[in-house]
């Protein structure tokens, strides 16, 4: 099932029109990672031609969510970019709210494609990224 159809049937977060709440672990799994390295990152998987999936901005707290395939990576070392899987869920933008103050969808693919943890690894990883990055820690491995 791709992210694009269970936002179409997830249930609605209360209170706030136009969220929604996406269960994460059985389709697939986010990682987390600071907005300013998240979208480095992005730049970089855009200028290799790696298919990407899902990405989301969440403006209010500066974060990015890459939407990545279950069950393929082994634990995140760093601090600042986490994996969220099992028995967990991600509030979102509904179809209907693409961009809004909450940030919204960088990358929303028709079909079920999610970005291969190894490429999105080596991006977060890129020398132009490390460098901004407070420590150099391995990430995942």
């Amino acid at each position: 099932m791709s992210v694009r159809d269970a936002l179409r049937s997830a249930p609605m977060a209360t209170d706030v029109p136009g969220l929604r709440l996406l269960q994460v672990g059985d389709h697939w799994d986010f990682v987390r990672t600071p907005a300013d390295l998240g979208f480095l990152a992005l730049a970089h998987l855009r200028t290799t031609g790696v298919p990407i999936g899902p990405v989301l901005y969440d403006g209010p707290n500066e974060r990015l969510y890459y939407a990545i395939r279950t069950g393929t990576t082994g634990h995140w070392n760093d601090r600042s970019v986490r994996l969220i899987s099992n028995n967990s869920w991600l509030v979102a933008p509904g179809l209907e709210l693409m961009d809004d103050w909450f940030g919204g969808w960088c990358e929303l693919p028709d079909d079920e494609t999610l970005t291969d943890t190894d490429a999105l690894l080596d991006a977060l990883q890129h020398p132009y990224i490390a460098v901004s990055r407070p420590s150099s820690s391995v990430l995942f491995r």
